[in-house]
């Protein structure tokens, strides 16, 4: 039984609507507009009336989530094969149900030849202008099905004078380059096929006309863990449609009768205002995705460059008396605090404290941190395992493997199989044990490796090993949250490789790169603001150079880039002098003085890493304080014997009649915005920390 065809809805967000159809025929569901408030009125920006000689309309036409049957040649978002090798599944409308307050729809189609049926859901979360989409699938029919595609959907924009892609590459201590590609015609696809997001591209694009570079900005992301891709095509009338959903590199899903399969959430933005405007629609949704979690942030001490794997208890703790009196809060011991572990070749797996680094026990060694003030952090490692260790050992069929294969080290490590239940237990008791035998209060999780051997020793028939795993993954961080809500998770994957939006939902915090280098730091950062909150940017003041930009840059310049997010040290500070340690601690006050507004305020992105002005403009939720982090980025680590120029930021979203000041100076904001704030630059100060005050 089909129902009623010709339906519309639309989902309404604050400042935005997506409006939806299924056409007569009811074989589709289509996009009839997706902007600002008013832009379903009218004919569809999308809509293709014309002729498609040698392809069929569903080709054309702005399909939400389309089988091969709907768009056989252009690319399906779902694909289906049955036992005996056939495709080419077609869809008829159902049903469909949209709440009263018209955030949340959901369309159901069937295929009466196979007996998939599947339920197309949105949901626009209250106070965003986001757009969440998932599919359900179901067998109902009597025959096992095989799923070859898993797309989560479709997301149609128009570009009637060329797409301007933009996406985030990169590679390890690279991590968030932002990148700009004009697309004509044909198609751009970006994924990762390493079991986790990955350091090479972001599950993050956006989409702008070429013609209006400044305006309106449509994002796409995908919450999911594992492996991925995202694809953009745009057709010769002037569309470009994004495909976005998970990679499937196990292989086809098998679907037996009577099982259900639910993809992973692609999620996506508008904004009017450009990729500035972009950004902020995506933190408003990561912050409602925090919830009660979402508060400043302590500041982070974190041992691992200053000791490496040389970890014991006397000199971790004249890290952390330095540190308390810096004004440090959390204080993280990293890698190298348990047996075996003296370097990355042993002691993965073997997670108990090494009694010879810390003789009187560690729970006397936590304890003494604490009296100092400082709350106590511990980084793991707890998918991975050393083939030098008890724990592989007694348990070799734990990692993944491909039976009378060689296994492929990374890192000198393996990687746990999370799918299999004992070790999804395994990993969530060791964590789990950890927080409740001793008093942390912080954990960084780390992942410092892909996937690389696709198998189960002695697994039967075809395995979803990337999805098993990362719904484990989820689970246990999410058992964590239950039964530890006091303790913040850092979630970290030799850096960057493992930010998404479903990670944004569990983590309180991501480690965006290992590379602590200013310069090459503060372009990590800008790319990342794009696509992330500042509540998610940890950020580490470290002595270390960049490897791409090893110019140097002043402690100053050093405090303001990592303020832009979640203040933390790296440094060996036991090396700072009694003026580095002081100036240090005037930062780190300063910092306590913002973070609220860092962690609460509306972003603009100011300039750029590689232009003359690069800023963050923070402004509070009640407009009365703007915050400005600006740094200089050319070259400045000369005699000081060039002449200095003032550089105008102009700010951006001010109230244009109100009363700003900065110290003894005073602005209008229409001054502010059309002007602009003057920074004068010199060869001995290179960033700047601005406060302005409306009143």
């Amino acid at each position: 039984m089909t129902a009623e065809t010709g339906q519309r809805w639309t989902l309404r967000g604050t400042h935005t609507e997506y409006t939806v159809a299924v056409p007569a025929h009811g074989r589709w569901l289509e996009l009839v507009a997706w902007g600002p408030h008013g832009v379903s009125d009218g004919p569809s920006p999308v809509a293709y009336d014309g002729p498609v000689p040698f392809l069929t309309a569903g080709d054309a036409a702005p399909i939400e989530y389309a089988t091969d049957a709907d768009r056989p040649f252009t690319g399906a978002d779902l694909v289906i094969e049955t036992s005996n090798g056939q495709r080419r599944v077609g869809f008829v409308h159902t049903d469909a149900r949209i709440d009263a307050d018209q955030r949340q729809l959901a369309v159901d189609f069937a295929d009466p030849v196979t007996g998939l049926r599947a339920t197309v859901h949105y949901r626009v979360p209250a106070g965003t202008d986001v757009v969440q989409r998932w599919v359900e699938l179901a067998n109902d029919g009597t025959d096992a099905l095989r799923v070859v595609r898993a797309g989560s959907g479709g997301f149609c924009v128009p570009t009637p004078h060329g797409a301007l892609l933009s996406h985030q590459w990169g590679q390890w201590e690279q991590e968030f380059q932002l990148s700009h590609v004009e697309l004509g015609h044909g198609a751009f696809g970006i994924g990762s096929s390493q079991g986790v997001p990955g350091h090479l591209h972001v599950p993050w694009l956006a989409v702008r006309d070429t013609a209006e570079p400044a305006g309106p900005a449509w994002g796409i992301a995908l919450a999911w863990t594992g492996s991925w891709e995202i694809s953009a095509e745009r057709d010769t009338g002037g569309l470009t449609r994004v495909r976005v959903g998970r990679q499937l590199v196990d292989g086809p899903l098998e679907l037996a009768a009577g099982e259900r399969l639910a993809l992973p959430a692609a999620t996506g933005a508008y904004s009017p205002d450009g990729l500035d405007g972009l950004a902020r629609v995506w933190h408003t949704h990561q912050r409602l995705l925090a919830a009660d979690r979402l508060s400043p942030r302590p500041v982070l001490y974190n041992s691992w460059e200053a000791t490496y794997f040389a970890v014991e208890a006397q000199s971790q703790l004249a890290l952390a008396r330095i540190a308390a009196e810096l004004g440090v809060e959390t204080f993280v011991v990293d890698d190298g605090w348990f047996v075996g572990r003296d370097d990355d070749t042993a002691g993965l797996g073997d997670w108990t404290p090494d009694p010879a680094k810390f003789p009187a026990g560690f729970d006397t060694f936590i304890a003494d941190v604490r009296a100092l003030g400082l709350n106590f952090g511990l980084w793991v490692e707890p998918e991975c395992v050393n083939p030098k260790s008890s724990l592989y050992a007694e348990h070799p069929d734990w990692v993944y493997s491909v039976d009378g294969r060689p296994l492929t080290p990374v890192r000198n490590q393996y990687l746990l199989d999370l799918g299999r239940p004992e070790v999804a237990e395994f990993v969530h008791s060791t964590v789990d044990g950890l927080l409740r035998r001793y008093d942390i209060d912080y954990l960084k999780w780390d992942f410092n490796r892909p996937r690389t051997e696709p198998g189960r020793s002695g697994g039967v028939g075809p395995l979803d090993l990337d999805g098993a795993h990362v719904a484990n993954l989820h689970r246990i961080y999410e058992r964590l949250r239950r039964d530890h809500p006091g303790v913040l998770i850092e979630a970290c994957a030799g850096g960057g490789a493992r930010t998404d939006l479903a990670m944004a939902a569990r983590a309180d915090v991501f480690w965006p790169s290992d590379n602590t280098g200013p310069l090459d730091r503060l372009a990590i950062q800008y790319g990342f603001l794009h696509a992330n909150a500042p509540h998610l940017l940890s950020s580490w003041v470290t002595d270390a150079p960049g490897l791409f930009d090893p110019r140097p840059r002043s402690l100053a310049f050093r405090f303001v880039l990592a303020m832009a997010g979640v203040l933390g040290i790296g440094a060996d500070i036991r090396a700072w002098t009694a003026a580095e340690r002081a100036e240090a601690a005037g930062w780190i006050a300063r910092y306590k003085e913002i973070r609220d507004v860092v962690t609460h305020g509306e972003v603009h992105l100011i300039g750029g890493p590689d232009q003359a002005r690069c800023a963050v403009q923070y402004t509070a939720p009640d407009e009365n304080q703007v915050v400005v982090l600006a740094w200089h980025t050319g070259r400045l680590d000369g005699a000081g014997l060039l002449p200095s120029r003032p550089v105008r930021l102009p700010l951006r979203g001010l109230d244009p009649t109100g009363r700003y000041s900065h110290g003894d100076r005073h602005y209008s904001g229409s001054h502010l915005v059309t002007v602009g704030l003057p920074v004068q630059w010199s060869a001995t100060h290179d960033a700047d920390l601005i406060v302005l005050t409306r009143g």
